[in-house]
């Protein structure tokens, strides 16, 4: 087959969808997401992600805060902070600053070209490479490896696409996120460690 048959069979096989399009990355688009926050269907508190950057770098900066109630008395309370940078396809690093019911704690992670090191509660840590945080805004970080970002230590889960809009992630936890065509996250559900669902709602 000579060239020219070449690239006019590639052109018809395109056309007819046969040729299966690159994988895109999934960037956020820059601006506010603001989501209310549920526990067992009471609103215990909000989730804010402000997503800044130019094209092909992205900057997400978080914030959370959460009450838990047993009918008027605080039993719980959450707060917690978060820079996270990406660039050309690859996370960057991220600063947190968490404090639980007066338990704070503080992770740093930063990325070259041989691991990712990340330090906080539970030590100093090289993780792989192509490591992320799993912070729900940016569907890149379920294809590699994921850290928790609040205690610095590296997760036992698998990121499952069920749908096109929902990924799924399973082991030590259980959460499901849901975007739009253009990969904005949009919801969550997930189980606690005692059992009771959290579920975030986009307001």
């Amino acid at each position: 087959m000579d060239l020219r048959n070449a690239l006019d069979r590639r052109r018809l096989m395109l056309a007819a969808g046969l040729v299966a399009a690159a994988p895109r990355l999934a960037w956020a688009t820059p601006g506010k997401l603001v989501f209310a926050v549920f526990r067992n269907g009471s609103r215990i508190g909000e989730h804010q992600v402000a997503i800044s950057g130019e094209e092909g770098s992205r900057t997400a900066s978080t914030e959370v805060a959460m009450t838990v109630r047993v009918g008027p008395v605080p039993v719980y309370r959450y707060r917690h902070r978060a820079v996270e940078t990406w660039r050309d396809g690859r996370f960057v690093s991220i600063e947190t600053f968490t404090e639980a019911n007066g338990k704070k704690q503080h992770v740093t992670a930063l990325a070259d070209s041989q691991a990712v090191t990340i330090e906080g509660p539970a030590g100093l840590i090289r993780a792989p490479a192509d490591a992320a945080p799993l912070s729900h805004w940016n569907t890149a970080a379920f294809t590699r490896p994921m850290f928790n970002q609040q205690e610095g230590r590296l997760l036992k889960v698998r990121a499952t696409r069920v749908a096109a809009n929902h990924w799924s992630v399973r082991g030590e936890a259980e959460i499901d996120d849901f975007y739009d065509p253009a990969g904005q996250w949009q919801a969550l559900r997930g189980k606690l460690n005692d059992g009771s669902t959290m579920e975030y709602r986009r307001t």
